[in-house]
């Protein structure tokens, strides 16, 4: 399927990865935004404010009258929107209106609108920690937090739309997406950006567990470019497929790659107790999306936390102000 020149929805295109993805489609696409900013960051599409081919509405994925009015004339749907992990362990009942049943209105609308094609976006989270490595998509679906399970649910929604209604749908996995506009802050803070922000405080990392637990980190670009080749091919149609870097990296390793690039190797992390939920290993088999569309990952981990850290540096952050306002988030206190 030739995805230009179409008219596209983009759920959580305020997003990390979604505003990044919205950058790559409108070069040749008229984009619609649907995002509540709840999490994502208006500033991530304040570029596109003025742009003829990008529409931003502000709203949300439960509003089925919202998501109804949206939908009509709109080609292909790439469903992003999602309320994050860290949300979901003091808040489960959020996590499944949102990423379960929002996801069950999108498909809904986009069935009854004559929607083309339907990118349901989903986590590595719905694997759980691997029992096999590398993990394929063929890995035993066993989510430890309300968020894998809920993203679990829409992926399963995704694929019945297809089997039971002959829609267009997809799924495709990221595993641990970085780089540009990632999520610095409270509850949706991520480690890479944390790690990043702390050595430039001097101050230590803060490590959960033993720091044994491994992540594969694929940088955006990959990731934006892997959802795209998927969601242009004819093949993908019911299936579902990983898009990683296919390189597994303790976060412990991670810690000591990022103070050594700052020049701070010498700071000892801080460690606390394991996090609910928390997987100990994600390594990814993405040889499916080679096979199938041609993709592979082109960004090692070291390229890529030199691209993001040199992005960190350019945006001119108040160092100080970011490091008073972050928190080790409290599970017990829901702070």
């Amino acid at each position: 399927m030739d995805i230009r020149k179409r008219k596209i929805l983009v759920t959580g295109g305020a997003g990390f990865i979604g505003s990044n993805l919205v950058d790559e489609l409108a070069k040749d696409n008229e984009v619609v935004v649907l995002d509540n900013f709840s999490s994502g960051g208006r500033s991530n599409v304040l570029h596109h404010s003025d742009s003829s081919n990008v529409k931003i509405v502000e709203g949300d994925i439960r509003d089925k009258a919202l998501v109804n009015s949206i939908m009509p004339g709109i080609d292909i749907v790439y469903h992003l929107a999602v309320q994050c992990l860290r949300v979901s362990i003091n808040d489960p009942e959020i996590n499944h209106e949102v990423n379960a049943t929002g996801t069950l209105n999108l498909l809904m609308a986009a069935r009854a609108a004559g929607v083309e094609r339907f990118v349901y976006v989903s986590s590595s989270e719905v694997y759980g920690t691997a029992l096999r490595v590398p993990m394929d998509e063929n890995h035993p679906n066993e989510p430890t937090t309300v968020y894998g399970a809920s993203k679990l649910a829409g992926e399963k929604y995704a694929l019945a739309c297809f089997r039971t209604y002959g829609m267009q749908t997809m799924v495709v996995i990221p595993f641990n997406t970085y780089g540009p506009r990632e999520h610095l802050e409270g509850a949706h803070g991520e480690v890479i950006p944390k790690f990043v922000l702390r050595a430039l405080n001097d101050q230590p990392p803060v490590i959960f567990g033993d720091g044994s637990q491994t992540r594969d980190f694929t940088y955006v670009g990959d990731t934006v470019r892997g959802i795209i080749m998927a969601s242009a091919c004819d093949e993908m149609i019911g299936q579902t497929v990983n898009i990683a870097r296919g390189q597994e990296v303790s976060i412990r390793e991670l810690a000591e790659k990022i103070y050594s690039k700052l020049g701070k190797g010498h700071i000892a992390p801080v460690i606390e107790k394991e996090r609910p939920g928390d997987v100990m290993r994600h390594y990814a088999d993405a040889s499916k999306a080679e096979r199938l569309f041609g993709f592979i990952a082109v960004v090692g981990i070291e390229e890529g936390l030199d691209r993001y850290i040199n992005w960190f540096m350019s945006q001119g952050y108040d160092l100080g102000r970011l490091m008073n306002e972050d928190v080790v988030f409290n599970w017990e206190t829901r702070k």
